[in-house]
């Protein structure tokens, strides 16, 4: 990357990713510039962000909150617009080098389409909308020559492994799964769980909807779907396997037998970081992982009676 810095959108900005995309830009202002944000109804916190950011743009999806981010934002000479058609109006604008699209669910796949069809290149956290367009989103990247880099730590350590090699065939890939709270429980045992028991994931904090994705596998089937579009693979090459520990992020295994793999402690900056400023590898404070502190690394096959989604 040349000395010009990256100028980012944020879609979803007060979300899990979001918030933590901005901790890592705070952290290499010299690197990323703040172009976007946007939220859905966090309008408290948009504010907060947009006042320490000041990007050019804020978008609020709930139109009622309109007045109260505009009456904040537009002294400081921030413009603000407001509902989701915005959404997919901001992302084309020429200043804008790269979308991070870390909304929830089906609401980003329109503007991740307006985003690929103005050239910007895709820092992709939300897989939903790759599970519903998987096909036509990978074929419109292609023809506009955008990048969609994956957010996702599995998706991330795929991409990672496959630097320098992108022209050797991959045989297979291993995606890991934590297994989640309930790893080990019966279909008895999830018949009396409770929503609080769900949210609390053993290794990675994350927003409430894939953390309870994530109990129930559901959220590993949906990877699954991810991978194969992402990496142009078949079914028949995606492997899930439980890792308990969450430091083998993923795998990747090639036509001669040999592996690569990417390992790391559990934190969602890392491939936040890794999809922001590809190629480079930027410096970071990020705790590190020792060997000596994780003396066994276990793996086992996924419940697929148990956890059906997967």
């Amino acid at each position: 990357m040349t000395s010009e810095k990256k100028h980012i959108a944020i879609l979803g900005s007060t979300g899990s990713i979001g918030t933590q995309a901005l901790d890592v830009i705070e952290s290499h202002k010299d690197k990323f510039e703040v172009e976007v944000l946007t939220a859905g109804n966090n309008a408290e916190l948009l504010i907060q962000q947009a006042k320490k950011f000041n990007p050019n743009v804020v978008v609020i999806g709930n139109e009622a909150h309109y007045d109260n981010v505009y009456d904040a934002l537009d002294p400081l000479g921030i413009k603000v617009y407001a509902g989701d058609n915005a959404l997919s109006s901001v992302v084309t604008m020429d200043s804008i080098h790269m979308v991070l699209t870390a909304l929830v669910g089906y609401a980003g796949l329109k503007p991740t389409i307006a985003a690929i069809e103005a050239g910007k290149h895709i820092a992709l956290a939300n897989k939903e909308t790759l599970v519903v367009a998987g096909d036509f989103i990978t074929q419109l990247a292609q023809e506009k020559a955008v990048n969609i880099y994956p957010v996702d730590s599995e998706h991330s350590a795929i991409f990672q492994c496959l630097v320098g090699e992108f022209h050797n065939p991959i045989e297979k890939i291993i995606l890991t799964a934590s297994g989640g709270p309930f790893r080990g429980k019966t279909r008895a045992d999830l018949a009396s769980v409770t929503k609080a028991q769900a949210l609390k994931h053993p290794n990675w904090e994350m927003g409430a909807k894939i953390t309870i994705d994530s109990a129930s596998l559901m959220n590993k089937g949906l990877e699954v779907i991810e991978a194969k579009w992402l990496f142009g693979l078949k079914k028949e090459q995606i492997e899930v396997v439980v890792h308990p520990q969450s430091i083998i992020h993923s795998l990747v295994q090639f036509e001669d037998g040999s592996m690569k793999a990417q390992l790391g402690l559990p934190d969602m900056k890392l491939p936040i970081q890794y999809a922001l400023g590809y190629p480079q590898r930027l410096k970071s404070d990020f705790p590190r992982f020792s060997f000596l502190d994780y003396p066994q690394l276990t793996f086992e096959q996924p419940d697929t009676k148990t956890f059906r989604n997967l």
